[in-house]
């Protein structure tokens, strides 16, 4: 590495020898110009002679550094390159020996791949053997049993399906038992905590409202000279007067209860009054409609206050008013929405939801049935379009729409309306219902049940609350008792309207009956 820095010394040794030749040599020449001076030349050459001695020492002196600086960097070279050669060495041997143990894996592999080939021939020929042997004995199988393969199958899943099917009943049972444990005892303490504390009273009310008389003269009054006063009291209220054989007293007819009670209330004035004429009539129905209308929202304070439910728009409380005079299956409506809304606060406060909003929802839920004579749709709809103007709260017109089943309930508070509207008018004597359309429901309950294989009596009772099943125990066992008793329930559920909740009773009794002679 260093043999051309050498060559660059002794170059530059050569270059100074010239250089100071040309030095000289000028030097000379300015002396041999000078001919005063005789003895320049002498001095020249001795100078010359003296700078050629030097410049010679110094080449040689270049040289013997340059060469001892080539020794030094081939003595290095030597080293490296034997190092190198020794590495090269080490690492041919070791490949050598990797190659060696590489044959030697390779005619192991060999070996046990062979092997192995051996192994396979081997299970095959195993394989086969065990198969005819399973053909043989499958044949033998099917001669001594009389079944075929696929008959065999089947008996076999058939013996499963019925052990599995008895497994599911017990298990079910199990289940069911454990649910009951908890979940009965729960929601009957709940339901039964929420009517013990609104037991309401029990009112029915019809289209006819029926007015006493002191005598039957004034009936003759309350006509008038050819009928102009009853004419003036049904143009005025909107209701008719049956004004028949029946003594001392007139009936008021009309499908809208305030208007009946605004004619009831102004015939009662004109009759403890005495004058009976149009223009007294006019006064007088004018002054019922007032009383009515100050009952009206009376009234929706009253609910709002006894249900602790406030906040609520004054136009919301009037339309609750007007429920007092409104009857659903012979229930008075505002009566109902009290108990629901007292219902649902208490089932409310038992599962830690909030007891406001429920109370409140529940005392609004059948408010457009105050509406239904005068705006054309279910109360339903009506009931969520009035509640949303008056800016009611989301939760609120969701439980409204939602309490018939008319959407499917998202929220708890909707689910809790729901069970109290079903509680209130399910409760014994809450509603009438027509005896015609309660023995068909009566008929369908029990065919229904009469539908399924097993069955041999059935018995509606408690008014359509229960059914009383009675099975034929050869054919339903004990294990399958509760899958039965599902399958009814399922398909009353999908096939049958009715209010509150029907119990399915099934009842399986063996007997054995024999004489002492």
């Amino acid at each position: 590495m260093e043999l051309p820095l050498a060559i660059g010394l002794i170059a530059g040794a050569s270059v100074l020898c010239l250089i100071v030749g040309g030095i000289i040599g000028s030097i000379i020449r300015k002396l041999s110009a000078d001919k005063k001076l005789g003895s320049a030349e002498q001095q020249a050459k001795k100078l010359l002679e003296d700078a050629i001695k030097a410049a010679e020492t110094k080449r040689k002196e270049f040289l013997l550094e340059a060469k001892d600086e080539i020794s030094k960097e081939r003595k290095e070279l030597d080293a490296e390159i034997k190092e190198r050669r020794s590495d090269l060495n080490r690492q041919e041997t070791r490949l050598a020996n990797k190659e060696e143990n590489l044959d030697k894996k390779v005619d192991a592999l060999e070996k046990k791949e062979e092997a192995l080939q051996k192994k396979v021939k081997e299970i095959d020929e195993i394989k086969e053997k065990l198969t005819q042997a399973h053909e043989t004995q499958l044949k033998l199988l099917e001669k001594i049993s009389g079944y075929s393969a696929e008959e065999a199958r089947a008996l076999l899943i058939k013996n499963l399906e019925d052990d599995v099917r008895h497994e599911q009943a017990q298990r079910l049972i199990e289940l069911e038992a454990e649910f009951k444990e908890d979940a009965d005892k729960k929601a009957k303490n709940i339901i039964s905590l929420a009517i013990a504390r609104c037991a309401s009273e029990h009112v029915s009310e019809a289209t006819i409202s029926v007015v006493p008389l002191p005598n039957d003269e004034m009936k003759g009054r309350i006509i008038g000279r050819e009928g102009r006063n009853v004419r003036a009291i049904e143009n005025l209220t909107g209701v008719e007067l049956i004004i028949d054989d029946t003594p001392e007293a007139i009936t008021i007819s009309g499908f809208d209860p305030v208007r009946r009670e605004i004619a009831r209330i102004a015939i009662e004035k004109l009759i403890s009054d005495g004058r009976i004429h149009p223009t007294r009539i006019e006064d007088c129905v004018e002054k019922a409609k007032k009383e009515v209308d100050a009952s009206i929202k009376q009234a929706g304070e009253r609910a709002t206050f006894e249900t602790g439910v406030h906040g609520i728009n004054i136009e919301l409380i009037k339309l609750l008013g007007r429920l007092k005079y409104r009857t659903s299956y012979g229930q008075n409506v505002l009566t109902h929405s009290i108990e629901v809304s007292e219902l649902a606060g208490v089932m409310a406060a038992e599962l830690g939801a909030d007891i406001t909003l429920a109370k409140r929802a529940g005392l609004l839920h059948d408010i457009g049935k105050a509406l239904t004579a005068e705006i054309e749709g279910s109360h339903v709809q009506i009931g969520v379009d009035v509640a949303k103007k008056y800016k009611e709260s989301k939760e609120v017109l969701h439980a409204i729409e939602a309490h018939h089943g008319d959407v499917e309930a998202q929220s708890i508070i909707a689910v809790i309306v729901q069970a109290a509207d079903a509680i209130s008018a399910a409760r014994p004597g809450a509603r009438r219902e027509n005896l015609e359309n309660y023995i068909k429901r009566l008929e369908k309950l029990e065919e229904i049940a009469k539908s399924f294989e097993g069955v041999e009596k059935t018995f509606a009772i408690q008014a359509g609350r229960e059914i009383r099943i009675m099975v034929k125990p050869e054919q339903i066992g004990d294990e399958t008792m509760a899958l039965v008793a599902r399958d009814i329930v399922k398909k009353i559920e999908s096939e049958l309207e009715y209010p509150g909740q029907i119990k399915v009773n099934l009842i399986r009794e063996s007997r054995v009956v024999d004489y002492a002679k």
